[in-house]
């Protein structure tokens, strides 16, 4: 049994990562979930920072690194986003946890060290960017404290990441968007739930642009030049 929708490229060896990217010309790449944990994986994330895409490393992606963080932190660019949960960043990050530090002092510091966007998930999941800017996203609920939602979150990041939004942007983004999917569905969604209602996200977004516009139109600002 499959899904004939979905596309699938069969990878024995961190070469034929390399392959795919070059040959879709990719922009970016999502690399973690249901990888596994160990060498494979990590020959997989270096492999990756070989080409300009952009990543979004997430679960056995950072586990993977656990004790050798700072060799992946030296591949890593600024436009790159890491997503930790509260224990894969202790695994990355196990020195900054104190308890004079507050979640987004922890979330800057580990952006600076990485050199790359960080997300820091929980029920306010912090995003911190390598040059100090802090964005905290609130606007979601407990529901998505389930299997493979945050999966959803990165691919979600990696396909803003795609369009050319900035890593900061992109982790921005993407945990509103993820949120406001979780709020819709509410108690009981799976994480397979959350693809169906984003286009139902993006339609509302859409909407409120083109109203917001209109008003803007009808009652334009004072000329203050």
């Amino acid at each position: 049994m499959h899904l004939t929708a979905v596309m699938l490229d069969r990878m024995k060896a961190a070469e034929d990562l390399i392959q795919a990217l070059d040959a879709r010309r990719a922009t970016a790449a999502v690399i973690g979930p249901g990888c596994g944990v160990g060498e494979a994986t990590r020959r997989l994330v270096f492999a990756a920072t070989a080409r300009e895409a952009a990543l979004v490393l997430d679960a056995d992606a950072l586990t993977s690194f656990e004790g050798d963080a700072d060799h992946l932190f030296s591949h890593l660019r600024t436009h790159d986003v890491l997503t930790p949960h509260d224990g894969e960043f202790r695994r990355l990050f196990p020195d900054l946890f104190s308890h004079a530090r507050s979640k987004i002092e922890r979330a800057k510091m580990a952006a600076d060290r990485a050199g790359c966007t960080i997300l820091y998930k929980g029920s306010d999941t912090v995003i911190a960017s390598p040059e100090g800017r802090v964005r905290v996203n609130n606007h979601a609920g407990p529901d998505l404290a389930t299997a493979g939602a945050g999966d959803v979150l990165a691919g979600i990041i990696g396909g803003l990441l795609a369009r050319g939004a900035s890593g900061f942007d992109a982790a921005s983004a993407g945990a509103w968007l993820h949120g406001d999917a979780g709020l819709r569905l509410g108690q009981g969604l799976i994480a397979e739930d959350l693809a169906d209602v984003l286009p139902q996200v993006f339609a509302d977004l859409a909407r409120r642009r083109r109203i917001l516009a209109a008003r803007n139109a009808l009652n334009p600002r004072p000329d203050t030049a």
